[in-house]
């Protein structure tokens, strides 16, 4: 464990996730200053951050310089020697975001300069690094500006620096065509799954389950989607999106019902794209993807996550390899010309000839997009006891796999349109959307620039209201899907005190 101890409360997010990407196998604690853990760490090894009136000091335990095991752990204790203490300066008066970006390059620079790591995103801890780029850009800052910004103040990379770049510039084209003001995004989360994945955190439960209380749950829908489409009545509906979960896990019967509702509750004339994540191979029929195309969906995924059926077999996917190439084949027998497939690089065991291989039968495919994820490891996930048996040096993610997923993209004709970044991603990477020209998916740019209200139906949803001062508050439902169906009346009022205003 690496302790570290802050004498004020802020920041402990931003500490806890830049220490942790530097010593990923470690386990990571802040304790504030006058609590019991501050006190009952006393000789772990630790690092400490101090405010102080015009400074905050960076100190950390080192162990004699030819001694090249830069973990920290109890066993370390008696090697450490001495302190490396660093300092920054701040100005009377200087404000939050300011500070925290001299916090983090303070961190950023103790850090690499002892491990001798190079993160590619720098100091960055964020989800959305190009939104930075995107609002500089906004500000009439050039590209070149923007890149050395991005270098000097958040010790990025060159090539993540210019990736965040092109992307905000294609995300700017993207987005000129939405209604920001008078328009909205609509999701609708469909909770269930086949099963669950070793490494998913979403909101989801056994179809298996569930089947019985399907109709109670989409009852409870449609009165969500009375109370929206009512409040919004004189809105411009820009995308929707039905997430989850899986939706396809659904019967047709159930899909039909539900898209018939929506269709009918809302004036779909303006919407530009409609998305249905069909997602698992196992969950995907021929009918399904009938009823989608019937309803107008324009958007579909079909996510494999690996072309390797050793892997498939270990993070729970009940589907081979050859039923995601028939589920894509069926999808476009039925006519569907916008399709995504999801991938993750660092799954358990995997290599760069896995990566290879994933990106070699996709290519055969050749969808419309892709969408490449850097494995994230969920606290809420199946994955952290995996690693415990198994070691965390299984996840292996790096810059040369990303490479080869991008050339890839790449050669089949895509181009990164959208990006983001989750906490404890393996390799301190990312993920990218690509898409050929005329299928880049809207909403996905939507959920993370944060642009325009999203107005999210279902069991652990999230509504992000965008106001025009910029301003964003946010309103969430419950996760369980009983409670959801129990308390849909207080659903609709949190809904109420946020949209109604």
């Amino acid at each position: 464990m690496i302790v570290v101890k802050l004498n004020q409360p802020q920041f402990e997010y931003d500490i806890h996730s830049l220490v942790k990407a530097f010593y990923p196998a470690e386990d990571v604690k802040v304790f504030e200053k006058g609590t019991k853990e501050w006190e009952s760490t006393v000789g772990m090894p630790e690092c400490s951050v101090l405010f102080e009136n015009d400074s905050i000091v960076f100190s950390m335990h080192t162990k004699e310089k030819n001694n090249h095991d830069d973990k920290f752990s109890p066993e370390t204790i008696p090697e450490i020697k001495d302190k490396i203490t660093d300092v920054v300066a701040l100005e009377e008066g200087e404000e939050r975001p300011s500070v925290k970006c001299k916090l983090k390059h303070l961190l950023y620079t103790v850090l690499s300069g002892y491990t001798g790591k190079i993160l590619p995103w720098g100091s960055l801890t964020g989800i959305r690094p190009t939104k930075i780029a995107y609002g500089l850009l906004e500000e009439g800052y050039n590209d070149e500006e923007v890149h050395s910004y991005m270098e000097k103040v958040y010790d990025c990379s060159k090539e993540k620096a210019a990736l965040s770049i092109d992307i905000a510039n294609r995300e700017r084209k993207l987005l000129s065509i939405l209604h920001y003001e008078n328009g909205y995004s609509l999701y609708l989360g469909i909770p269930f799954c086949p099963t669950t994945c070793l490494y998913c955190s979403f909101t989801s439960y056994p179809i298996g389950l569930w089947k019985k209380r399907v109709d109670e749950y989409l009852s409870a829908m449609e009165k969500e989607m009375d109370y929206v489409s009512e409040v919004y009545k004189d809105k411009i509906l820009d995308t929707v999106y039905i997430g989850g979960g899986t939706p396809t896990t659904l019967e047709p019967e159930e899909l039909r019902r539900l898209l018939s509702y929506l269709k009918n509750r809302f004036d779909f004339s303006t919407v530009q794209e409609f998305t249905v994540e069909a997602g698992r191979a196992d969950s995907i029929t021929k009918e399904k993807l009938k009823v989608l195309k019937e309803f107008g969906v324009t958007r579909i995924s079909v996510n494999p996550q690996t072309m390797k059926e050793e892997t498939l077999k270990i993070i729970g996917r009940r589907h081979t390899v050859e039923q995601v190439k028939e589920a894509f084949q069926l999808a476009k027998e039925v006519g569907f010309s916008n399709i995504n497939m999801d991938l993750i690089l660092g799954l358990p065991g995997e290599t760069k000839e896995d990566v290879a291989h994933t990106m070699e039968e996709v290519s055969k495919l050749a969808p419309d997009s892709l969408t490449i994820h850097s494995l994230a490891i969920k606290r809420a996930s199946k994955l952290n006891q995996w690693i415990e048996e198994h070691g965390i040096e299984t996840l292996k993610n790096t810059e040369e796999t990303m490479e080869i997923a991008s050339k890839a993209a790449n050669e089949m004709g895509m181009k990164p349109y959208y990006l983001y970044r989750q906490k404890n991603m393996s390799g301190n990477l990312e993920n990218v959307g690509y898409a050929t020209e005329g299928n880049f998916g809207i909403y996905n740019i939507l959920i993370m620039e944060e642009k325009q209200t999203i107005v999210a139906i279902g069991a652990g949803t999230i509504t992000k209201r965008v106001f025009p001062d910029g301003r964003i508050e946010r309103v969430d439902s419950v996760k369980d899907v009983g409670l959801y169906i129990e308390k849909i009346d207080e659903m609709i009022e949190r809904k109420r005190n946020l949209l109604s205003e």
